[in-house]
């Protein structure tokens, strides 16, 4: 086990009837003026809206609205909020959504303060050094977002889907309510799920870290294997539904990766690329295909861990080999409706190309094995068909 730091300045206020409480706690903490950030509009639909308006007025807490942030949050609607946020004084961001959302609104967050283009921080130019305060009110687990100081978003313009990371944008205050998650169309259980399983394995597999953890893993990914199958049978089953959100959150809070070298993010790097090219993949969707690829290629170099999985994860009995596992991986993400090829994703074989030019950005990359360009062209390769 590597040594490790762990600080999570989050608070996470979890359970039923749990969103009402949200304008409590912006109200303790002496601020007048929010941001409202959402989506497209689902959040009118469930009545989580209403629910977090109310709690914003019953608490004295003036809100200016900015809504229209889509999966695979971009770059332009990030600079349309800061404007705005700027323009309207706001002290703090209320994200009201899932990943995308909160995502979204930590770039937005650290923009308020930077005079340049927030996209440098993506690009390793600028490192946060100030943001607003930031609360959420979950509408939909996957990233982990909510209790991490994490932030993807696509510049379109570049096709360039980047990441930073900083301890000034994790959240003051997370409300993840399981019940609102209700009423979410079943495709997105489905790549919430694998978004949350591949957090996990990205740092399962990197070869560093400790039994106790790789033991904590194993129990994230079982859980949430079990609830997605149990949610995907009856949507309303509230035990199910609550776990399935709790792992979500483990699944990136740096719980995880206790003791480990940091993970390895390859599948991560390799499926940015994928919905840069094309934004309508869900995050999920690239993850189911490109990581059994991934581990396909290094299989050599992680197969002590690979049969490990199979056996404590999959539930593999017999002889459990390498190419076993990840044929029962991709069999399972099949079985919940998950694609498994680039060819399913409608991607050409064509494309093979500008997806390794685009995530070769970042090349070389991993630290199982370190991906150079031709490294990552035979992966897609095997992920196409």
């Amino acid at each position: 086990m590597k040594n490790f730091v762990f600080h999570n300045p989050t608070k996470l206020v979890f359970g039923a009837g749990t969103v009402e409480q949200i304008g409590q706690y912006i109200k303790k903490d002496g601020i007048k003026k929010i941001l409202l950030l959402y989506g497209t509009g689902s959040i009118k639909k469930n009545g989580v809206y209403e629910k977090v308006v109310r709690s914003l007025y019953e608490n004295g807490i003036e809100k200016v609205e900015v809504s229209g942030v889509r999966p695979n949050p971009v770059l332009s609607k990030v600079h349309e909020a800061i404007d705005v946020a700027r323009k309207e004084n706001v002290e703090a961001i209320l994200a009201v959504g899932g990943g995308s959302v909160v995502d979204s609104a930590k770039a937005i967050a650290a923009g308020f303060y930077y005079e340049g283009d927030i996209w440098d921080a993506f690009i390793g130019k600028y490192n946060v050094k100030k943001a607003l305060p930031l609360y959420v009110v979950l509408t939909m687990s996957a990233t982990g977002t909510e209790m991490n100081g994490n932030a993807v978003v696509t510049n379109e313009q570049t096709k360039e889907k980047f990441y930073f990371s900083s301890k000034h944008v994790f959240p003051v205050v997370s409300i993840v309510d399981p019940t609102v998650q209700y009423s979410l169309p079943k495709e997105q259980v489905v790549y919430g799920a694998i978004d949350a399983i591949s957090h996990v394995m990205e740092y399962y597999f990197d070869v560093s870290g400790s039994n106790l953890i790789d033991r904590v893993d194993e129990a994230i990914l079982v859980t949430l294997m079990e609830t997605t199958e149990a949610i995907l049978k009856n949507p309303t089953d509230y035990e199910a539904r609550a776990n399935f959100c709790l792992a979500t959150t483990l699944a990136l809070n740096g719980l995880t990766g206790l003791g480990t070298d940091g993970g390895d993010w390859s599948s991560h790097e390799l499926e940015h690329a994928v919905s840069a090219l094309n934004p309508d993949v869900a995050h999920g969707a690239g993850l189911a295909v490109v990581f059994p690829a991934w581990l396909e290629y290094v299989s050599d170099l992680v197969g002590e861990k690979l049969i490990k999985f199979g056996k404590n994860v999959l539930k593999l009995r017999g002889n459990v080999t390498t190419q076993r596992t990840i044929k029962a991986l991709r069999a399972w993400y099949k079985s919940i409706g998950a694609p498994t090829s680039l060819k399913e994703l409608g991607f050409a074989k064509s494309d093979i190309e500008e997806l390794t030019n685009i995530a070769a950005k970042h090349a070389p990359f991993g630290t199982v094995k370190e991906l150079k360009v031709d490294d990552i062209r035979k992966i897609y390769e095997i992920a196409y068909e």
